[in-house]
């Protein structure tokens, strides 16, 4: 057993591991360490090697070498691996694609595998594209088809209703391509952060079409059924390409969907286009699969691929590492050995699974901890000094794994469809055993359990507050940042306190600038930088690049397009962005945030009318952490007026407090308070006892009056759907989530969902 303190798990990681990853007994009691997790996983995926000829010593040598590289934490798999290796489920991918062709048959069975999948722990893709468009003829019945996005309703419904064990909650990415006919309705499909909550959403985009954007042409919709020129009354449709282009724009800057898919740019990215042509990708994007394919990801943490050459206590400290590139080399051929591994060990959840995830045998060996491996080595990660060290790392990477897998088709032979790949050459090319070895994902958990940065994203903050369950605030600071600061003299508790209430330390003069160049955070790295950083690994990566994009409040559409068209010019295989605040329920994580997205209140009455003698209104039960709250809200005119409130058995001063504030609550909406201004200044409060309930995380009592004045008022003057609380809190510790690679990832607890 190693000892190092340098391997030891941070009590954040032990956290996230005892939430999500060990094995729990029937009362749900952790029975099973780290360490028995790692042996756990280490040992069912060297058992494959006894297939290929390896003695048990060989197979107890593999299975010690895969548990010091995670026990190290040199690399973690994807989550259902470690969740699932070594246990009856045995489900390892994280990510599959399923066919949907243009029939009720096919559909149908899309959303029963969707829910099988979702069960063991898996995410879905589909393209939609096959689909006929709404209002189409439908002639075995006369009647009319519903379309794409009705479709994607069904499955949407279906992921909400598996539960993944309490581990994972269900993801799906939904593709429509850009010349079909239902492109304008699908841009704006998630217009209303409530539906479609299980989905993202990208546009697959063809050089076609970004050549009539370029040139300000229009471009054909196609028929999916025909796969001919798309008709009205007769007359082929033309759509504007810029016009179409400035819609995906607007809707992106707006809420961050969709997405882009450079579908001709991923497919000449596929190995086996003599076998079928990519249509969709994993949830987040980085992975491209035919039908029925699965990947299996891990992630190499580039932050334990270093070697110090300074002393730490050195006060030029950000200069103290240097890339280890032999310790590098034998990780990553370790790493592929272990991914190819999981392909024989996997119980797949269909046969179909199982036989097209083996015909080509794709394996996705990513990073993580690239900010820290920058900080290290005192690089700051928006610099070209960033961008050509990418480059040369991820050629390093993507040479030896390459290179270890032709070692490994020596004596396990080559992925059955090499000879229909661009692999074949006659015979001539590389003899392959996976037809794709490297993929960029987001590492949100494993990250988490690593105690590293997240994927090629730089860091979110130097320091932060976590809220643990009890409402507790505590300061986190990023261990790198930490021992900076201690060797420079600059460390106090009161500068990580003002720090945590912003994004960035650009404005901190006591900080030295050779420091503030160094730690740079996502909101102190330009689009720009973003882009090319995603672009730079793009370069040596067979797969995808997973990568958030992050834009300012205030970006305008404009910065968006500018994105868009640098990622295309770079030969980047799709984009996600993100505008900060630019979803109504986003969690303003710092004190920075919050008052840039700050607008000036609309004037408010003063006069506080008189209560009529008739009144009418509903009562609601909400549960809280101090029994059943019943809110009684009386209207006048169809719009709330007076609140009352009782609590349950819960002490005399808790139902004073409760009537106080429903007073003041009444107080306001007689003098003309608007609800939405009431529920902002409401919603969110902490308190001591918070749970979780059928409409999310409840803080409080005032939170549960917010929940409901919104549930019924919304805006003010209708009722709206509730919005999906786990966009706003992390529903297990009420900790801000943060936007990285497509997902929402808490860091305090390992919460995830995509």
């Amino acid at each position: 057993m190693e000892d190092d303190k340098d391997y030891q798990l941070s009590e954040n990681s032990i956290k996230v591991l005892e939430r999500r990853y060990l094995k729990k007994d029937d009362q749900g009691r952790v029975v099973e360490t780290p360490e028995e997790l790692f042996r756990r996983v280490a040992k069912a995926i060297a058992e494959p090697d006894k297939k290929f000829g390896a003695t048990p010593e060989q197979v107890q040598e593999t299975e010690d070498k895969f548990y010091n590289l995670m026990y190290r934490l040199e690399f973690m798999p994807n989550s259902p691996t470690l969740m699932n290796a070594g246990r009856p489920l045995g489900q390892l991918s994280a990510c599959f694609v399923l066919p949907v062709d243009d029939s009720m048959e096919s559909i149908f069975d899309a959303v029963k595998h969707t829910a099988l999948i979702h069960k063991s722990g898996g995410g879905t893709g589909f393209s939609f594209s096959r689909l006929r468009p709404r209002h189409s003829m439908v002639a075995s019945t006369s009647g009319v088809a519903s379309g794409p996005i009705s479709f994607m309703r069904v499955i949407n419904s279906a992921t909400e209703a598996v539960k993944q064990g309490g581990t994972r909650r269900g993801a799906n990415m939904g593709i429509l391509r850009v010349d079909h006919p239902d492109i304008v309705e699908f841009i704006s499909c998630k217009d209303d952060l409530t539906e479609l909550t299980n989905f993202n959403i990208s546009v697959a985009i063809t050089d076609a079409f970004m050549r009539a954007v370029e040139a300000g042409g229009k471009y054909e919709l196609i028929d999916p059924r025909t796969g001919s020129a798309y008709a009205k009354e007769g007359k082929p449709v033309y759509l504007d390409a810029r016009e179409v282009f400035d819609k995906i724009i607007e809707h992106a800057h707006h809420t961050g969907e969709p997405g882009l898919m450079f579908l001709d740019r991923m497919n000449e990215g596929n190995p086996v286009t003599r076998v079928a042509l990519y249509e969709s990708t994993n949830p987040c994007g980085e992975q491209p699969l035919l039908p029925y394919e699965s990947c299996n990801l891990g992630s190499l943490n580039l932050s334990k691929m270093v070697r110090a050459v300074v002393d730490f206590n050195s006060p030029h400290a950000l200069s103290r590492y240097e890339i280890d590139w032999e310790k590098l080399d034998r990780t990553v051929r370790l790493c592929v050995h272990f991914l190819d591994n999981v392909i024989e060990a996997n119980k797949y959840p269909l046969p179909e699974i199982d036989f097209n995830t083996k015909e080509n045998r794709k394996i996705g060996l990513g990073l993580m901890g690239w900010a820290d491996m920058l900080i290290m080595l005192g690089i700051p990660y928006n610099s070209q000094q960033a961008l050509d060290l990418a480059e040369r790392l991820m050629s390093r990477v993507q040479n030896v794994s390459h290179d270890e897998s032709q070692r490994l088709a020596e004596t396990r032979g080559v992925f059955p469809n090499w000879e229909k790949s661009f692999f074949y050459r006659d015979g001539q090319g590389p003899r392959m055993r996976n037809s794709t070895v490297t993929t960029i994902a987001p590492t949100g958990t494993i990250s988490i359990i690593a105690g590293c940065s997240s994927g090629i994203e730089p860091i979110f903050a130097v320091s932060y507050v976590r809220t643990v369950m009890d409402k507790t605030r505590l300061i986190e600071v990023n261990p790198l940042f930490e021992a900076v600061a201690r060797s420079h003299g600059f460390y106090s508790q009161e500068l990580m306190e003002r720090i945590a209430q912003t994004n960035s330390i650009a404005s901190f003069s006591e900080i030295p600038e050779d420091v503030k160049r160094v730690f740079v955070t996502a909101h102190d790295v330009s689009p720009e930088w973003h882009v090319r950083m995603q672009g730079a690994f793009q370069k040596y990566t067979d797969n995808a690049v997973s990568k958030t994009i992050n834009l300012p409040k205030d970006a305008t559409p404009e910065d968006v397009r500018t994105a868009y068209m640098l990622a295309y010019k770079l030969g980047c295989k799709g984009i996600t962005i993100y505008r900060d605040g630019s979803r109504a329920d986003q969690v303003l994580s710092t004190g920075h945030t919050q008052a840039a997205g700050k607008t000036t209140p609309p004037p408010i009455a003063t006069t506080i009318q008189d209560r009529p003698e008739v009144l009418q209104g509903v009562t609601q039960k909400i549960k809280t952490g101090y029994g059943n709250l019943y809110i009684t809200v009386n209207m006048y005119e169809g719009k709330p007026f007076e609140v009352f409130a009782q609590i349950g058995k819960s002490g005399y001063s808790t139902m004073a407090d409760t009537e106080a504030i429903c007073r003041l609550i009444s107080l306001a909406f007689r003098s003309g308070i608007p609800v939405e201004r009431v529920v902002e200044e409401l919603r969110g409060i902490g308190g001591g006892q918070p749970v979780f309930g059928s409409g999310g995380l409840i803080s409080s009592i005032p939170d549960a009056i917010a929940q409901v004045l919104h549930k019924l008022f919304g805006n003010g003057a209708k009722l709206e759907k509730e919005k999906d609380l786990t966009e706003e809190f992390c529903p297990d510790c009420a900790s801000r989530i943060e936007h990285e690679g497509g997902c929402l990832v808490c860091h305090a607890c390992g919460y995830s969902k995509c």
